[in-house]
């Protein structure tokens, strides 16, 4: 037993003589390790995304989502192409309509990264200067997973910084964390931004197929909503003329948009100010978006910072729900309080139907229907003024050379008969803003783009390929305008204007989209039928 003491106690001498003489190495050894055991550590035990040793470098970063195919840029982990996977390029096209994209004659981007407050004016943007390190080049939201995180890693002087995007499936809205972990000796002082770059002027060849002939440019805006303005808009033109735009702000966005897509950054962090920046760096390139406030991190300690960012669609149902306001970025102008409702209820008739021409054919009557009493007041002046005309012609003939008692005997004839002539118009102004809504609402909703209809027509949204539909509105017009004149009066040139007009408007409503051509078409038909009916009872009262 005492031998056995002996060997332990031998033992023990030699190694702690072994440990006591290589103290200073060891001592250097876990110094020059110490920073990698830390990282790797926080990795492994807080984020669980593993440790640098599986990550690799690559020139781009691929994903695809049930939404997106991203192409992201390891140099500040720049999204630099987004195509989107529910919207072709165009009809019967086998290419995804893509929506970011960077070229050398075009610019579409969206930066985020980190700024370090700097005791010089400017604040220092690290973008471009971080290389970003990923576990993979490609990355695919499996069908059984409604998550995908993905990582991107940057360590430099004892500064970790985590970028994740998080990708929902079904859904536009990307998620982006930003994790700063101060390993060093010294606090710092970080804030991030989100930036969307973008060329003014898009060449012919990347415009929108769906617009036709009216260029996509029309439809280029900046959009911000704050604290003290829910919604404004900015055109490119007026960004290029003016200085840069600074707003302070604790709740809001700031998007690009086109006709029926957007770009948004979303602020998240609402218990401090952010920043909201307009501005060109460019003579053909607009920059947008938004600086958070700094927050002081001390050594040994770590902050997150939230951003939210919306690529995709103006779908008014899924953006109401993000974030306040945001669903105005589908813009229906001044009769945005009846392009709305208007909306909701073909929306409505769309998941009944399933056919959005169809639902405009139901709308179109409703409303019609509605606005049957102004209607009627219209056709019944109109009806009463052709009635009239024999005896108009005849106070004509007998005062011809006295106005004075021929404006008299006119308006005793409208007193007696019950007649005001301008009955037929009030109803016709009143009436306008329901159907300038439905236009604006037909024409800005991306829910009818690329919509079928019927046979020929494959997209609501685009002109009719063949022009049948215009050609059908135009004999409508023409059967309307031969109700409506004067069956009295032998005026050549209203005669002429009987058909000069339907050529007119059919010439006009040739590029228009066919959703729009269809609506004025069955609203015509609804007009002949109800003007025969009106006709047909006061011809009876006066014949």
């Amino acid at each position: 037993m005492n031998s056995k003491n002996n060997i332990i106690v031998i033992i023990f001498c030699l190694f702690s003589f072994i440990v006591l003489s290589n103290w200073q190495k060891i001592h250097n050894y876990m110094e020059n390790n110490k920073r990698e055991i830390i990282n790797k550590s926080i990795i492994n035990t807080n984020n669980k995304y593993g440790i640098f040793s599986n990550i690799i470098k690559h020139n781009n970063i691929l994903i695809k989502t049930d939404k997106f195919i991203l192409k992201i840029n390891p140099y500040g982990g720049t999204i630099e192409k987004v195509q989107l996977l529910d919207y072709l390029d165009k009809l019967h096209s086998k290419k995804f309509f893509t929506l970011l994209k960077k070229n050398s004659d075009f610019l579409y981007q969206i930066k985020s990264g980190i700024i370090q407050k700097s005791n010089l004016k400017k604040d220092q943007f690290f973008n471009k200067n971080i290389k970003f390190f990923s576990k993979s080049y490609n990355f695919k939201l499996k069908k059984n997973k409604n998550i995908l995180k993905i990582p991107l890693f940057f360590l430099k002087k004892n500064i970790l910084y985590i970028k994740i995007f998080t990708f929902i499936k079904g859904n536009y809205l990307i998620k982006i964390n930003h994790q700063i972990f101060n390993q060093s000796k010294k606090p710092i002082n970080i804030g991030i931004f989100g930036q969307i770059d973008k060329s003014s002027n898009t060449p012919k060849k990347y415009l929108d197929k769906t617009h036709n002939n009216i260029s996509v440019n029309t439809f280029n805006n900046v959009a911000i909503s704050t604290d003290n303005n829910k919604f404004k808009k900015y055109k490119f033109s007026n960004i290029l003329k003016n200085k840069k735009i600074n707003i302070n702000t604790h709740h809001g966005w700031i998007a690009i948009l086109q006709k029926y897509f957007a770009s948004v950054w979303i602020i998240s962090d609402f218990s401090r100010k952010n920043n909201i920046y307009i501005k060109k760096i460019s003579t053909n390139i607009i920059s947008v978006g938004f600086k958070s406030s700094y927050y002081l991190i001390f050594p040994k300690k770590n902050h997150i910072f939230l951003s939210k960012l919306w690529i995709g669609p103006k779908i008014q149902e899924k953006m109401s729900k993000i974030t306040p306001f945001l669903d105005l970025t589908v813009d229906y102008g001044f009769l945005g309080f009846l392009s709305k409702p208007l909306f909701k209820l073909l929306n409505l008739l769309f998941n009944i139907i399933g056919n959005w021409g169809f639902s405009i054919i139901i709308i179109t009557i409703f409303i019609r229907i509605i606005t049957y009493p102004l209607s009627k007041q219209q056709y019944i002046a109109i009806a009463k003024m052709n009635f009239l005309q024999p005896k108009i012609k005849k106070i004509k003939k007998n005062f011809n050379n006295d106005k004075e008692r021929f404006s008299k005997e006119i308006i005793l004839l409208y007193k007696k008969e019950n007649l005001n002539p301008l009955s037929g118009f009030i109803p016709f102004i009143i009436q306008m803003p329901i159907f300038l809504a439905l236009y604006y609402m037909l024409t800005n909703s991306i829910e009818l783009r690329h919509a079928p209809f019927i046979l020929w027509i494959k997209d609501l949204s685009s002109e009719d390929p063949y022009y049948i539909l215009p050609i059908i509105m135009s004999i409508t017009m023409l059967i309307i305008q031969k109700i409506s004149q004067n069956n009295f009066d032998n005026d050549s040139i209203q005669e002429k204007l009987t058909y000069i007009i339907p050529i007119i408007f059919s010439l006009f409503f040739l590029w228009l989209p066919s959703g729009l051509v269809l609506y004025y078409i069955i609203n015509n038909i609804i007009t002949i039928l109800q003007q025969k009916w009106i006709f047909y009872k006061i011809n009876k009262k006066y014949y």
